[in-house]
């Protein structure tokens, strides 16, 4: 008896396309996911002179290669709102960071905050010079990270990056000369220009709210954007301290940190009016004792993280503004304005047009310890 043959055989083209389907699976599964939700293509922006908060994708062109003309878009900036219910309101969100350093753990905060990141749009402004390169690329080695292949719901809706287009006035940014008082004037003078240039270069028409991230907050609670919004109120800080460990007792310990929250005293008013209109008010330093009550030393332990108080001044390290506050010119004076600078200077403009600021005592952020 012969042996016995298959009656099957194997096709060469059966064989080809079984190949070819393996690997498109194969390269379909290991390839990260750079497709966007529905809600993200939709706030996508259409042309080049949409506002820069928006995400630009290239729009595809006509048939005989002329590039589509950009249409009119009206906004109607009264249905803007911003609100106690940011989340539920769909309110977008403007991270605005002056960045000098990049620290790890101020990006890993950013990428914890459990407001909606497809709402929130990153802005950085970054000096020219070689600590500023460094920064810089460290910043975008991150952001690769998350913006190509992270979860897309880490993801952010849009993130900008600027240059200075001036010299600091300090050559070292170590915490010791940031802090030394005959620098104070120049040093927050830079830092009003670079924030103000920050904030008119990326705040869009569709901002609700604005949120001052310091780059060396390394630690807020997770809920920090919709805990602030919640009081709804136009300018709101909360209160900035610092961990270390105790040299005497080696264990962890907070000190604070932010001294520019603080409520007026008649002290710090006669100051005032035996300067000159070019001199400055400074807080926290023995040469100039102001006896202004400084919310930094209101933090009660256990207290309540809700509770409110009125502000004269406030600090900068972590500030949530209403955007209509700034459209309405509430701007971080680079000149002694009432002889306040900066982010006390923006306090003391925003109440001249009519907006109050309040802190939050017990609720609290944390700066990094150099």
């Amino acid at each position: 008896m012969g042996p016995v043959r298959s009656l099957r055989r194997t096709n060469p083209l059966t064989i080809i396309v079984g190949v070819v389907l393996c690997i498109v699976i194969f390269i379909f599964i290991l390839q990260p996911s750079n497709s966007d939700s529905p809600a993200r293509k939709a706030a996508a922006a259409s042309n080049p002179l949409s506002p820069p908060t928006s995400p630009f994708r290239k729009q595809n062109e006509k048939a005989n290669g002329k590039r589509i003309p950009p249409p009119v878009v009206h906004y109607h900036m009264n249905n803007l709102t911003s609100t106690s219910d940011p989340v539920g309101n769909r309110e977008t969100v403007l991270i605005l960071t002056p960045l000098a350093r990049f620290y790890q753990e101020y990006w890993h905060n950013l990428l914890r905050l459990s407001y909606p990141h497809e709402l929130i749009t990153l802005a950085f402004i970054i000096p020219k010079n070689r600590d500023g390169n460094a920064a810089t690329a460290a910043l975008q080695e991150q952001i690769t990270k998350t913006q190509k292949s992270g979860p897309e719901k880490k993801r952010f809706a849009s993130i900008i990056i600027e240059r200075q287009d001036f010299e600091p006035p300090l050559v070292s940014q170590t915490e010791v000369e940031r802090h030394k008082m005959e620098n104070q004037k120049a040093r927050r003078a830079a830092m009003s220009r670079a924030r103000n240039s920050l904030l008119f270069t990326t705040l869009g028409p569709s901002t609700s709210w604005v949120l001052w991230l310091d780059s060396d907050i390394v630690e807020t609670p997770t809920t920090l954007i919709q805990d602030l919004a919640w009081h709804n109120k136009p300018i709101i800080v909360p209160n900035c301290f610092q961990r270390f460990t105790d040299p005497k007792t080696r264990k962890p310990a907070e000190r604070p940190y932010d001294f520019n929250s603080w409520q007026d005293s008649d002290t710090a008013k006669k100051l005032a009016e035996g300067m000159g209109k070019d001199d400055i008010l400074l807080e926290g330093y023995a040469q100039m004792a102001t006896y202004r009550t400084l919310m930094a030393y209101m933090a009660d332990e256990g207290g309540d993280p809700k509770q409110e108080i009125d502000l004269d001044g406030v600090g900068g390290t972590a500030l949530l503004v209403k955007a209509e506050v700034h459209r309405d010119g509430a701007m971080f004076p680079p000149f002694p304005f009432y002889n306040l600078i900066e982010t006390e200077g923006f306090a003391k403009m925003a109440k001249r047009l009519g907006w109050g600021s309040t802190g939050l005592p017990n609720y609290k952020v944390y700066h990094y310890n150099e």
